[in-house]
């Protein structure tokens, strides 16, 4: 079936045709949506579930590990301080191995206050041990999520999947909801092996000495080397199911580029038109789209990247003191390929607190490193710094 839906109402249907059976959430802008929706379709009886009704995205969450603890399949969303109160929660979900599933709806942190997006609330969570998944269209926050379920249940590791606030959330898309009965074929019924399970008592999360605490986070990060090719494997299966396979990224126009463009979410979108009008031009460019950050695929962007003469990293969010996060990320990974195959990587950091990100600004960040007029090692785009010298004193409050 067809149809018109926003962001945030292709996260609900995602989760109603993945059957969850319990939904914990406490609504805040810009995610609010989704729960409205999810609450209908309890409401209706078209998604048999226990909704919980909580005081704050801290009992949210803890509803969630509660019921999936249990063994039941088990979904929230958040945004921005939701997300962070949420955090001590965040790290219970991961080392309790809980393959629960997140809507993050990116919302910039406050102060000051902003109900509109950059990636800083979901990528300050990257080190907690959850999977993160950075979706551009609404399409693709359906099929992600409904994934997200499959992998989360198979490596036992939570998913967060992450969307941009307004750009994706609450703009309209034609996209493809799949027959229950295709989800049904892709998505068995969960059996968690660690369940509680009055037949078989058990305890759970309990005291660990320093004898073992390191055995149980190795297994947290070699579940995550897993997951890499678990999530290209399940992209292919669902491409095999609807047409429409994924991968871990997304390549495009890579063949011949020797300056690539390297950004996640809706900023893809908007770089494909600029890539094709700058290849028209003369200008060797090409994009490769992270989708898959936790776990991080190194030895993927390595192959892609390796042997061009520039990279350019467009992250919306910044790691403040050192580089934009994706930047980070990208240059470590490169730093393993012989030294005559390293790209020069430049980043810029644009669009926090939800400002736009035009093709014009795309234009001009990579032909600007293409020529050499770009050759900091990171760039604040289109900062009040840079329209008005005198205003650099703000820096100091």
């Amino acid at each position: 079936m067809r149809m018109v839906v926003k962001g945030n109402g292709a996260v609900a249907h995602a989760v109603r045709l993945s059957r969850a059976q319990v939904v914990s959430a406490y609504p805040i802008t810009p995610q609010t949506s989704i729960i409205e929706e999810l609450a209908t379709m309890v409401a209706r009886g078209e998604l048999d579930a226990r909704f919980i009704k909580v005081e704050s995205e801290h009992s949210a969450l803890a509803g969630c590990i509660g019921a999936a603890s249990a063994g039941a399949r088990t979904f929230t969303a958040t945004s921005a301080q939701g997300l962070a109160l949420m955090h001590e929660l965040i790290h219970w979900a991961a080392g309790a191995r809980l393959p629960i599933v997140l809507a993050n709806v990116n919302r910039a942190m406050a102060p000051g206050w902003s109900i509109w997006t950059d990636q800083n609330d979901s990528l300050s969570q990257r080190d907690t041990g959850w999977m993160q998944i950075y979706c551009q269209s609404s399409q693709e926050v359906v099929d992600s999520v409904i994934q997200a379920f499959r992998v989360s249940e198979k490596v036992l590791l939570p998913t967060m999947v992450v969307l941009d606030a307004f750009f994706l959330s609450h703009t309209y898309e034609d996209a493809e909801i799949p027959e229950q009965a295709v989800v049904d074929s892709f998505l068995p019924a969960l059996d968690l092996p660690h369940k509680m399970d009055l037949e078989h008592p058990a305890a759970l999360g309990n005291l660990v000495f320093p004898d073992r605490y390191m055995e149980f986070r190795r297994k947290m990060d070699l579940a995550h080397d897993l997951a890499l090719d678990v999530w290209d494997e399940v992209g292919r299966e669902w491409g095999q199911l609807t047409g429409r396979p994924y991968g871990v990224v997304e390549e495009y126009r890579l063949d011949g580029a020797e300056l690539v463009l390297v950004t996640a979410a809706t900023a893809a979108s908007t770089a494909r038109p600029v890539v094709d009008r700058l290849r028209d031009a003369g200008v060797p460019v090409g994009l490769v789209r992270l989708r898959v950050f936790r776990p991080f695929p190194a030895a993927v962007l390595r192959s892609l990247l390796g042997g061009r003469r520039k990279v350019l990293v467009l992250d919306r969010n910044c790691s403040f003191g050192h580089h934009g996060v994706f930047h980070q990320e990208v240059k470590s990974a490169l730093y393993e390929l012989p030294h005559a195959e390293q790209p020069r990587v430049c980043g810029v950091i644009a669009g926090l607190g939800g400002r736009d990100i035009t093709p014009d600004d795309l234009g001009e960040m990579l032909t600007g490193v293409w020529e050499g007029r770009i050759q900091d090692p990171v760039t604040w785009w289109d900062v009040l710094p840079a329209r008005d010298p005198a205003t650099a004193a703000l820096a100091m409050g």
